[in-house]
């Protein structure tokens, strides 16, 4: 009975117009403008259908992208700390939430001095009728609830993705000069499909694309091969995530095992995907008031 509840609050995650989303609206909208957006010249997918926006409980979202971009969101002058981020969301690789887990949160780094930079980043083809991509939605977000009832989802980047993340970290700071930038003062924040992708690009330690600072948002907790020289790790997880919950704390203890730093919060309720916000009601809301202590602590907040 577990899985059915955990399948039962992903079906009204992913798919809203079913009958047990409790009423989570979803609808398509028009592709914003997004002006000022980078392409990262990283390629297409072939046989992916036309790049298409709707709206999940009232928030953007993307899917079938296949053409990366990164978006800057830059903070006012006299504000500027120097210190950048760049921003993947979540989606389970076949959407990405644009608001939530994007927008939001690189607006909120831009008014505490970090030029924030949002990735869009290619997905997994879904099909191009809202309905049946729903259902696609569905038994993939299922699967990966089942799989954590157990002990944990296996969720894997695709490679277009990661090869995205890459060119998103090296134009940062080969453009650093231009957007007032010390290239190495450049972090990189994970939501969910995000996240996974970040350790992914710690692990790959690909010239110039490394973060200085990784924060992971609600990633799997499996353990992983960690290098010297990884970055301090910040995570935000909520003990009754129905992805990762089961996984226990693998992937920051890789981190301490490595003799690296690391900052794990861990929140009695809030569930997967409570957003930048944080799940109201739970102690997940103010997670980001951590998040930001713990870059002040590393003097991202301050000029230097």
């Amino acid at each position: 009975m577990l899985c059915n509840r955990i399948v039962s609050a992903l079906v009204a995650l992913v798919c809203p117009m079913s009958a047990s989303a409790q009423g989570i609206p979803v609808a398509p909208m028009a592709t914003p403008a997004q002006s000022g957006a980078i392409p990262l010249g990283t390629g297409g997918v072939p046989g992916m259908p036309a790049e298409s926006w709707f709206t999940l409980a009232g928030r953007p979202t993307v899917r079938n992208v296949s053409t990366a971009t990164l978006l800057p969101v830059l903070p006012a002058k006299d504000k500027a700390t120097g210190a950048a981020v760049v921003i993947a969301p979540g989606g389970g690789f076949v959407m990405e939430s644009m608001e939530a887990e994007a927008m939001k949160p690189a607006r909120w780094f831009a008014d505490h001095g970090i030029a924030a930079f949002v990735l869009k980043y290619r997905l997994d083809p879904t099909p191009a009728a809202m309905e049946a991509f729903k259902q696609a939605a569905l038994a993939r977000f299922a699967a990966a609830a089942m799989a954590g009832a157990k002990g944990g989802a296996d969720i894997r980047a695709p490679a277009p993705a990661l090869a995205d993340a890459q060119a998103a970290m090296g134009l940062v700071r080969t453009r650093a000069a231009q957007w007032g930038i010390d290239p190495k003062r450049v972090a990189y924040v994970g939501f969910s499909a995000g996240a996974i992708m970040g350790v992914d690009l710690v692990r790959a330690a690909a010239p110039g694309t490394a973060p200085d600072l990784f924060a992971a948002i609600y990633p799997s907790m499996a353990p992983t091969t960690v290098s010297p020289n990884a970055p301090p790790l910040f995570v935000a997880v909520a003990s009754d995530d129905e992805l990762f919950g089961k996984q226990g704390y693998g992937l920051p203890d890789s981190w301490r095992r490595a003799g690296r730093l690391v900052e794990l919060h861990v929140y009695e309720h809030g569930g997967h995907g409570f957003g930048f916000d944080g799940k109201a009601g739970t102690t997940s809301v103010g997670w980001n008031q951590a998040l930001l202590g713990w870059l002040g602590a590393h003097g991202w907040l301050t000029k230097q």
